[in-house]
């Protein structure tokens, strides 16, 4: 590990508000500089002829047309309601204390 890798390390757990000991920064200094040593290398590779891509494969997303249907009966979907309010579903308060 160089002096520049621990003091990247520092540098950037100072800017996250981060506290390292010693110890800490110097394993993290020994993996950024392999992370480092690898963009290297990366950096050397002639790229010209590749085309540009978002991801490892050529997926594309599947998705359903946007059609309008009928919704559920809303007494088949209360149905399923373990407590009900006359037209909507009961529930436990969960933000502000009890309810």
């Amino acid at each position: 590990m160089t002096q520049s890798d621990l003091d990247i390390v520092k540098k950037t757990a100072k800017l996250a508000r981060l506290e390292l000991g010693e110890a800490e920064a110097a394993k993290f200094g020994e993996q950024f500089g392999r992370i480092l040593h690898a963009f290297e290398k990366l950096a050397k590779l002639d790229v010209a002829n590749v085309e540009p891509m978002t991801g490892a494969t050529a997926l594309s997303d599947v998705v359903r047309d946007d059609r309008s249907k009928p919704s559920l009966a809303r007494e088949r979907v209360l149905a399923n309601a373990p407590k009900q309010d006359g037209e909507y579903y009961d529930v436990p308060k969960t933000v502000g204390g009890e309810s």
